[in-house]
């Protein structure tokens, strides 16, 4: 195990979206800039920066367009990607009359699931997507997709059926989205499964247009990572301090925390490209405005040993 490791990885954070959607304490729009401009001096050059979604069902990112419009005065950070999530037409509407350059755009492999989270199949959905990627790429976007459920759902548990992921991975990049990001939305996968499912994809799909998101709800995130890793992974999705979830999928907090992805592949020799002190000062930042302490042990341990 372990033997062909990269020279390095890229992180995509999630925390200012994925992270945030999920906790109850509202951050003020000042407060998300601030902490996206912390992770963006800490080194991170892909930080997923909010959604455009309905704010009745998703009232944290109720100021997406403030947020947007003030970061794009931000000059500092020129090589700075900021994702955004777009579920419609109507998201993507707005997201370009924010400034958006890239947008995010998900499904799932599981139909209870994608009925909870957008009222739609599968198959329903991608037909809803089907103009939404259209039109991004007519205006000159980047588009990057989502993958949900793929290692177990929480309504239908475990889901092993590669044909439907093979499926919407195959849309979404015959479709020319840049870059799929696969999730073990409520943590259920385990490195067998994690390489059994890369391996057959493999046979089909360019491995370096995927990207893992591993939640660690039951701690097995960054053995997750790590079998990715082995199968040629080498762009990981995380959230600094372990912030968020998923809001419809019972049970699925624990994102894996970003200081935690970071000290595991500088360890190993794999670089980041990201500060591992002024990470711990965005994260620092972000979980104070939560009130919460996170779940990354990394995190504690540097807080106790810098008497911080």
């Amino acid at each position: 195990m372990l033997k062909a490791l990269p020279e390095k990885v890229k992180i995509v954070e999630v925390g200012p979206r994925d992270g945030l959607q999920n906790e109850k304490t509202i951050v003020s729009t000042q407060d998300k800039i601030k902490f996206i401009l912390l992770l963006a001096k800490a080194g991170l050059k892909s930080i997923e920066a909010t959604s455009f979604v309905r704010h009745d069902k998703i009232p944290q990112m109720t100021d997406s367009k403030e947020v947007m419009l003030a970061l794009q005065k931000e000059n500092q950070f020129k090589n700075l990607h900021l994702p955004c999530l777009v579920p419609n037409l109507k998201g993507l509407e707005i997201a370009n009359s924010s400034g958006a350059k890239e947008i995010a755009v998900f499904s799932s492999t599981s139909d209870t699931f994608n009925k909870k989270n957008i009222n739609a199949t599968v198959e329903e959905s991608l037909e809803r997507l089907d103009p939404v990627i259209e039109e991004a790429l007519n205006l000159g976007m980047k588009v990057r997709g989502y993958i949900s459920t793929v290692f177990g759902c929480p309504y239908e548990g475990k889901t092993k059926s590669l044909e439907k992921l093979k499926k919407v991975l195959s849309f979404y990049l015959d479709k020319g989205v840049y870059e799929v990001s696969l999730g073990d939305t409520i943590g259920h996968g385990n490195p067998l499964e994690v390489t059994s499912v890369l391996r057959e994809l493999r046979k089909d799909f360019d491995i370096k247009s995927l990207a893992m998101h591993m939640h660690d709800t039951r701690g097995m995130a960054l053995a997750n990572i790590l079998a990715s890793l082995e199968m040629g992974i080498t762009v990981f999705d995380s959230s600094a301090g372990g912030l968020g979830g998923c809001p419809y999928a019972k049970g699925a907090s624990g994102n894996c925390a970003t200081e935690e992805l970071v000290y595991l592949f500088e360890s190993m020799g794999i670089s980041t490209g990201i500060n591992l002190s002024e990470l711990i000062k965005a994260s620092s930042f972000i979980l104070d405005k939560v009130k919460k302490e996170g779940p990354s042990k990394f995190f504690m341990a540097y807080k106790k040993e810098n008497n911080s």
